[in-house]
């Protein structure tokens, strides 16, 4: 028994839908989209929420990031991570470590950038998550993150409330204005929040056809059937939500004044 969010055959199956190394939606070109213009050439990035390594391993060998610290609280995700960044041969600029939910195990000011791909819903309380965030950037460091949002601050719709006891995982969901009030709170300035709402409606509707699809078949064979249409059903319950924009998926960027 594990009471891990991530055991194997949950891995194994969000990699058959996303690809090997991600757990969440768009591989490497929706981190690309995320970075954008900045530059994380020969820069010390701390990627929170690392998971199957594939964000870490995007952020040396396609960014230039000289050094990748990756930090996760699950084992299981982390020996995946572990694997990957040992076949992509990038043990020397990638490091890889469990940590226990809370403040970040850093020296203030070690970071040029934080980033984190759909990981940090999971933390609840976003005030002192970027507090955290500020603390351990250097002047002038950015945050660089996406994760999934609610539009709203109020209790989550019936349709809304389905899917994420459908997930079945510690979403600890903020809307926008909550996320931009804690990133202001913390210090940071430059503070843009971009919806992607638009974006995952089509994207999601092309995963589900995945599950429906071979890909789905493959993954079947390896978690089981049952395995697979639960998440089918996952889909089901997110695609309305997505359309009624109460689900929106967001890129966050800040800064730390120099």
């Amino acid at each position: 028994m594990t009471d891990e969010h991530y055991p194997d055959r949950m891995v194994i199956m969000l990699q058959a839908i996303w690809g090997i190394g991600f757990l969440s939606p768009g591989g490497r070109p929706e981190v690309a989209r995320l970075i954008g213009d900045a530059d994380l050439s020969g820069l010390a990035v701390l990627d929170i929420g690392c998971g199957a390594g594939g964000i870490a391993v995007a952020l040396a060998e396609a960014h230039g990031a000289a050094h990748v610290s990756g930090i996760d609280v699950e084992d299981t995700v982390l020996r995946h991570a572990r694997a990957l960044v040992a076949r992509h041969g990038l043990t020397h600029r990638i490091g890889l470590a469990k940590v226990a939910p809370g403040p970040l195990p850093f020296p203030p000011g070690c970071f040029d950038v934080v980033f984190s791909k759909d990981s940090i819903v999971h933390i609840p309380d976003k005030h002192a998550l970027m507090a955290e965030v500020f603390r351990v950037l250097k002047p002038g460091g950015c945050f660089i993150a996406s994760d999934w949002l609610i539009g709203h601050d109020d209790a989550p719709s019936p349709a809304m409330a389905a899917y994420i006891a459908a997930e079945g995982l510690d979403f600890g969901m903020a809307s926008p204005a909550r996320y931009r009030d804690a990133m202001a709170a913390a210090g940071f300035t430059g503070i843009t929040t971009t919806s992607r709402n638009l974006w995952y409606r089509d994207a999601a509707r092309q995963e589900l056809a995945r599950l429906h699809g071979p890909e789905g078949l493959a993954a079947a064979g390896l978690v089981g059937r049952d395995f697979v249409n639960h998440n089918i059903g996952i889909w089901q319950r997110m695609i309305p939500v997505l359309d009624t924009g109460e689900h929106c998926p967001t890129h966050l960027h800040a800064r730390k004044p120099g």
